[in-house]
């Protein structure tokens, strides 16, 4: 298959560039300038007079592919193609379409004079302006900065269900889209489609990330790409495939008699073998996979340690979000309304109804606080996991690390440089940075671990990676379930709320105490909506009237 992409690729570019060869030749320049990288770019803007900072934008991944279009369109019109079929069939298969204008007789040349005078309508204006502002939003949003939602409650109550952040992308430094060819403003699926891609695969770009504005540093609020996102369900996405896989092969253990450690490769290929045949998978690109949020609670090279539910970094205790939250069985004597939750902030997992008076609830300690002095409470007891209680869906899925997600670890988050041993016991924790993040070839052969052929008892990492938790922290599929996050899955840093919903407020639903608020390593800061809004009016207000103010 690459092959195959790789030869359409060259012929394309082959047919582009013999298509501009035979151009620059109607209009009086030399063919050779259609094949010198860069100085074709230039002469072709000259041809159909666009300014020379157009260079800059045909150079931008993803950006390039809108410009290359305009550049199209521009040219079919000073070659007096104005039947709307015929310029909508000339952009869209501008590759064979080029070369036809270069080398039949009839298409002639008609140059800048004819533009000049080519009639501008109403829906020509408004195109050239669409298309413009696409292209400066796919600029902003692709290297500085991106809006995202908060879809689930893995980070409530510092980031709540509904709220709509600004996203940097500059702080840690902007990544080139691995994918350039993908439909505007989407991600990975088209609108109004189930799993229909909104992009293409047939150019794929190494992965390149510009200069940062700073590291990504512990309690930081950060985005990025699942790591285990490359697998996709198409009918289940809210979860995870690599999940799904292994409590489909815990399932098959018990159904087999079978023991889950010692037949665990047969196991787990059973298990892919059956999810593929009852469901359509999905293979995205790095940049293509679901965005994450969480909060980074190890950063490379630091020693992560959970102890009943405290984490510890490096041996010491980590600073806990104010709004941190965890589960509690609370017991009440009597029967409390959802109102008197909503009114107490406490919205994630309310329906968990055990009996007629013993609730399951997520909680932080201000909202705790505040249950306690209702008529109705009697008594709580936090949620702990007992240490050693081996949960098999814990990273890295190991009996001989008893794992769950409220004792965990020591674990040693990896950094750039730096060189483990590996030994067949320890393999499962490294194993898919080894072939999957770092793109080695890895198999085990007669109790020997051989990394692209060749036998090895070391691995030295590529690049760095990060341990990430939810606030949320029995409610989040994070860290303690999947392992680590690359540095090239990190898309940004989570700075600011700009609007916030929810439905447990009156219409419009609105949190207008959110708004305009910053996202820091404690929580969110109070609203500036007002500090913002009211200077904002005013400027607009001052500028609409500053004639008549300067004319007295």
């Amino acid at each position: 298959m690459d092959s195959i992409k790789l030869i359409v690729n060259v012929i394309i570019l082959l047919l582009i560039h013999a298509g501009l060869f035979g151009i620059f030749r109607k209009a009086g320049k030399q063919g050779w300038e259609a094949f010198v990288p860069g100085f074709n770019l230039w002469v072709w803007l000259k041809l159909v007079e666009r300014p020379w900072w157009w260079i800059i934008l045909l150079l931008i991944p993803g950006v390039n592919i809108m410009m290359f279009l305009v550049l199209v369109f521009l040219t079919l019109r000073n070659f007096e193609v104005e039947k709307t079929g015929e310029i909508i069939f000339g952009i869209v298969f501008s590759p064979v379409y080029l070369p036809m204008l270069g080398f039949t007789e009839k298409y002639r040349w008609m140059g800048n004079d004819y533009w000049k005078k080519y009639p501008r309508n109403t829906a020509t204006e408004w195109s050239e302006a669409i298309v413009f502002a696409v292209v400066a939003a796919t600029v902003i949003r692709s290297f500085f900065i991106e809006a995202f939602t908060i879809p689930t409650p893995s980070m409530e109550k510092s980031l709540l269900v509904g709220d709509y952040l600004f996203v940097s992308k500059v702080s840690y430094g902007s990544k080139v889209p691995n994918t350039p060819l993908t439909v505007p403003f989407t991600h990975h699926t088209l609108p109004f489609t189930d799993h229909t891609p909104s992009y293409s695969t047939w150019i794929e770009l190494p992965y390149l990330r510009f200069p940062a504005l700073g590291k990504v540093k512990n309690n930081d609020v950060v985005v990025f790409n699942f790591p285990e996102g490359d697998t996709v369900i198409a009918e289940r996405q809210n979860e995870s495939y690599y999940d799904i896989v292994l409590r489909e092969a815990m399932t098959l253990a018990e159904n087999q008699n079978k023991d889950p450690e010692k037949d665990r490769n047969e196991l787990l290929r059973q298990a892919r073998q059956t999810i593929a045949s009852q469901y359509t998978l999905l293979y995205r690109p790095v940049d293509k996979r679901d965005n994450y949020v969480k909060r980074c609670v190890g950063i490379p090279g630091d020693k992560v340690e959970i102890r009943d539910r405290q984490v510890f970094i490096n041996g010491k205790q980590a600073q806990n979000p104010d709004l941190l939250q965890f589960e509690y069985f609370v017991k009440f004597n009597s029967a409390v309304p959802k109102k008197t939750f909503d009114k107490l902030e406490i919205t994630d997992n309310v329906n968990e109804q055990l009996n007629q008076q013993i609730m399951q609830l997520n909680l932080n300690k201000h909202n705790l606080e505040k249950l306690q002095t209702l008529n109705a409470f009697d008594a709580y007891q936090p949620v702990i996991a007992a240490p050693k209680m081996y949960d098999y869906r814990t990273f890295p899925h190991m009996p001989s690390l008893p794992w769950n997600r409220d004792n965990f670890g020591p674990l040693d988050v990896p950094r750039e440089g730096a060189t483990v041993s590996l030994t067949i016991e320890n393999l499962r924790m490294y194993e898919r940075i080894i072939r999957d993040f770092e793109h080695n070839t890895l198999e085990v052969k007669n109790n020997q671990i051989v990394i692209n052929g060749k036998p090895s008892n070391t691995y030295t990492f590529k690049q760095d990676y990060y341990f990430m938790m939810g606030d949320n922290r029995h409610n989040s599929l994070d860290s303690r379930f999947w392992g680590f996050v690359p540095h090239d899955h990190v898309v940004g840093k989570a700075v600011f709320i700009w609007m916030s919903k929810g439905d447990n407020r009156p219409f419009p639903g609105i949190r207008y105490e959110r708004l305009f608020s910053f996202i820091t390593t404690e929580g969110v800061s109070k609203s500036y909506f007002f500090w913002i809004m009211i200077p904002l009016l005013i400027g607009i207000f001052a500028w609409n009237n500053r004639k008549r103010w300067l004319n007295r």
